[in-house]
């Protein structure tokens, strides 16, 4: 396999694979018992893959609506024919003797706190992404990690995915020359218009002042419930947070742990109608100390660039990386074509990322090692796609003081950086 080194594909072989690579069946001693929170449609995605591995057993789960612990019951049952016990408080899966590992599906705005509670008492963590909400809601999350010394993975699989390393190992191997721009963009034709409906009651068997919890009281609006939350400020941060992590974090992943020295960002809802809130058009730049960084959103559109969805660009003075979730694509500058071999890698990525994901996950609480997405990793990807959003809803240029995290000179800026929580809730 040209591009890659023989001990990076062979530490990438058991990722790519983890679930059919690990034991068939395991002593009960060696199982890893779940409490679950949120019952959405993450939560889906996420027990399938940490179920894949048989040590795993979900014997909790957690929501804030009737109906989807009821939905979320039938599958695990029908899907594995587990029969976990079920809460409506998070306090009641984190409080348990009898779970290892607390698995985090909520919206944005409940990620922090579960994630925390759960880590102080004693539990792992796989908590999904976007760490938080702002920049010091994740750096709590992540000094939360420090403090405990549990072991914590952010739910971006795409860190466990091999054509990704593969593509990180072909920037940092020198063959671009000097990369001076890195571009990702995501251009979503399924973001619609969800139109304009009015307040109304809320539905029968939700507890909605929980479901709210640390964020304002509103009223109940079903745009602003369930899965359309993250296009509010109150709960997310549209796809700035939403994709953003996902792409930026291949890209830093890529080019390292550096911070940005300055963010400006530009954008607004030019296509959607509805009442949601967040930009459906945004670009943001980034100046790192060696190369520039550009995000770009737009939805209700047409195939970005190359006729691509999405992707990563790395620019290098040789060649270009081009990569998204089906692989990627390494193309000489015109000049360098007789010295640079260019190359292309296709792969199928399928639900075995996330399971490998949970699968490095699952070692790594047995082994006490670091995940390859833990929190050092995660605060920093989350923090630099906020970074975004503060410079665009402030409307100025942010110059970023890394070693103290704060806007320099920015009071806007800095006010950003953190949402309010509601009382009674508290981030400590």
């Amino acid at each position: 396999m040209s591009g890659i080194s023989r001990r990076t594909f062979n530490s990438l072989a058991p990722l790519a694979f983890a679930a059919g690579a690990r034991a068939a069946s395991v002593a009960p001693s060696d199982k890893v018992r779940i409490g679950m929170i949120g019952c959405g449609g993450i939560s889906v995605a996420d027990s399938n893959a940490f179920l894949s591995h048989p040590e795993c057993e979900i014997v909790a789960i957690c929501d804030i609506d009737d109906a989807m612990i009821s939905k979320t019951l039938e599958r695990l049952d029908k899907l594995h024919g587990m029969k976990p016990d079920t809460a409506k408080d998070y306090r009641r899966v984190v409080e348990r003797k009898d779970i290892d590992v607390v698995l985090v599906c909520t919206p944005d705005h409940w990620h922090a706190l579960p994630a925390i509670a759960a880590m102080h008492a004693g539990k792992d963590v796989y908590v999904e992404k976007p760490l938080a909400t702002s920049v010091l809601e994740s750096r709590a999350v992540r000094d939360a990690a420090r403090q405990t010394k549990r072991v914590v993975q952010m739910g971006t699989h795409w860190r466990s995915g091999p054509h990704y390393a593969e593509a990180v190992e072909m920037v940092q191997s020198g063959k671009l020359g000097k990369v001076r721009q890195v571009r990702c963009f995501a251009y979503l034709d399924w973001v619609t218009d969800c139109g304009n409906p009015p307040n109304g009651p809320i539905p029968a068997g939700v507890d909605y002042d929980m479901w709210l919890g640390p964020a304002p009281l509103r009223p109940f609006n079903k745009n602003r419930f369930h899965f359309n939350f993250r296009w509010f400020w109150d709960y997310g941060g549209g796809l700035m947070t939403d994709w953003g992590v996902h792409l930026i974090n291949i890209a830093l992943w890529a080019m390292g742990p550096e911070w940005p020295k300055s963010v400006i960002s530009s954008g607004g809802k030019y296509a959607l109608q509805d009442n949601t809130e967040t930009p459906d058009t945004q670009i943001s730049v980034y100046d790192f100390p060696s190369y520039t960084l550009i995000w770009e959103h737009a939805v209700q559109c047409g195939l970005g660039p190359d006729r691509r969805e999405h992707a990563v660009v790395f620019t290098g003075s040789d060649a270009t990386l081009v990569l998204d979730s089906s692989g990627w694509e390494l193309i000489a500058e015109p000049k360098k074509r007789n010295s640079v071999v260019e190359m292309k890698r296709r792969y199928v990525v399928d639900e075995k990322v996330r399971a490998a994901h949970a699968g490095n996950f699952l070692d790594c609480v047995k082994s006490r090692q670091q995940p390859v997405e833990n929190l050092e990793v995660g605060h920093h990807v989350t923090a630099v796609s906020q970074l975004g959003n503060v410079a665009l809803r402030s409307k100025s240029r942010i110059e970023w003081d890394a070693a103290n995290e704060k806007a320099i000179g920015n009071d806007v800026a800095n006010g950003l950086l953190f949402r309010p929580y509601r009382a009674p809730w508290k981030l400590s």
